[in-house]
């Protein structure tokens, strides 16, 4: 029992030594850049024992490394919120899922813009695809089919890439925020 318990722990060890030195890699250079034999490397070991933790290689390790990154968010969004309300927490919320898109260029790519394979908008979605769209829900309080969720979703999507391309007035994003919670709160 105790090797058991000794041997999942080296496992969930080295499992997690590949997905950071994925996302550091990433984070530095771009998912171009993040390599199955980079990351062996980097951790100290070989390419079989990186597909013996994901049979996937690269694409299995993004979507790892995403999954990881909508439990980030959903918490970074409920903590955000607090004990707001209405339009205090839509804003709240906006403002703390732009700032992550933000500071996390890499992982937030990884979670909305590399194939992933993940089932969203569907019952059987992941359960950090899951906590993630109902931290945004909690937040507005959508409590019915979801819709409303999907369009904030989506426009905070929108305006964190046009933030990261610089298409949007930086000076302008307060008042971005607060239209857009204005939106969602009549």
């Amino acid at each position: 029992m105790a090797q058991t318990a000794a041997r999942r722990r080296r496992t969930e060890e080295r499992r997690r030594r590949i997905l950071d030195a994925a996302r550091a890699r990433a984070d530095a250079d771009g998912w171009d850049a993040v390599t199955t034999r980079h990351l062996a490397d980097s951790i100290g070991y070989t390419q079989p024992v990186l597909y013996g933790h994901f049979p996937g290689g690269k694409t299995e390790i993004m979507r790892a490394v995403a999954l990881e990154g909508f439990v980030e968010l959903a918490q970074t969004c409920r903590a955000a919120v607090g004990g707001n309300r209405g339009r205090r927490a839509v804003e709240a919320v906006a403002v703390a899922y732009l700032d992550f898109a933000a500071s996390h260029p890499a992982l937030y790519e990884a979670m909305f813009q590399l194939p992933l394979d993940a089932r969203f908008a569907q019952e059987d979605a992941e359960s950090e695809l899951r906590e993630g769209f109902a931290a945004l829900a909690d937040a507005i309080g959508d409590d019915g089919d979801g819709t409303v969720t999907e369009l904030l979703w989506a426009a905070m999507h929108g305006l964190s890439l046009l933030e990261r391309a610089g298409r949007l007035r930086a000076e302008h994003r307060d008042d971005r925020v607060v239209e857009l919670a204005a939106r969602y709160c009549r």
